[in-house]
């Protein structure tokens, strides 16, 4: 029993974050439903490949690094596990600029390929290239996250993750109900909410009982957050 309380405090945290993660288009998908109607919600549903990906993407580079920066950490490398943290930040850059880079101009031809025709292109095409446009954001949204739960804040990480989630349903209703602003709308909350969840997760990682807070004011990225000083390109990877 002893052992189970912590391996609980770990597993439970992450197991609620992983799951609102995956239900940003289906909140999307009611607002839009309820005020379009049955083309909007199937333009989403058949978009919705494309936000995996992008998510997809960033989750699998956090998490390969947070795997990569436990492992030197507990092997008592501090210095390699500093750098590998330093490389997810940048790759996790990396992968939102060429995602956007690369799925804008092909917008139209993944619609198509995914089935959409006729009356389905128009509100696909306003939902898909938002959702791109904002893929640095959904790539670091769900990037930080594998981060801060490999430093043991589980708990912080589900704070969140709840946080972008809130804000995904609060801006719904205000950009699909009352502003009108339809699927284009839609998109913009569900990126606003994952913007949130990356700069919840960028806080943490500058707090003060980070492992390597100090560390982290040395990020362009926390920049905007009071800290100061650029990421060297040579240390995106360890050796």
């Amino acid at each position: 029993m002893g052992r189970f309380k912590p391996f609980a405090a770990c597993v439970f945290p992450a197991v609620f974050a992983f799951a609102l993660s995956g239900i940003y288009a289906i909140v999307d998908g009611f607002f839009v439903g309820r005020s379009i109607g049955d083309t909007g919600l199937s333009a989403i549903n058949i978009a919705y490949p494309v936000t995996a990906l992008i998510q997809a993407a960033g989750t699998g580079t956090g998490m390969g690094g947070a795997v990569m920066y436990s492992v030197r950490l507990a092997e008592k490398r501090d210095s390699e596990a500093e750098n590998f943290m330093k490389g997810v930040f940048f790759y996790l850059a990396l992968t939102g600029i060429l995602l956007t880079v690369i799925l804008f101009p092909l917008t139209d031809p993944l619609l198509s390929l995914m089935g959409a025709d006729g009356e389905l292109m128009k509100p696909g095409r306003e939902y898909l290239s938002v959702i791109v446009l904002g893929s640095v954001f959904q790539v670091f949204g769900t990037g930080v996250v594998p981060l801060i739960r490999n430093q043991g804040k589980s708990v912080q990480a589900m704070y969140c993750m709840i946080g972008g989630f809130v804000t995904n349903i609060f801006l719904d209703y205000l950009f699909v109900w009352v502003l009108r602003l339809g699927m284009a709308g839609a998109a913009w909350a569900s990126v606003a909410g994952q913007a949130v969840t990356m700069a919840g997760g960028l806080l943490c990682m500058r707090g003060r009982k980070s492992r390597w807070g100090s560390s982290a004011r040395r990020f362009p990225f926390f920049s905007a957050f009071g800290g100061s000083g650029w990421l060297p390109l040579e240390l995106p990877c360890a050796r």
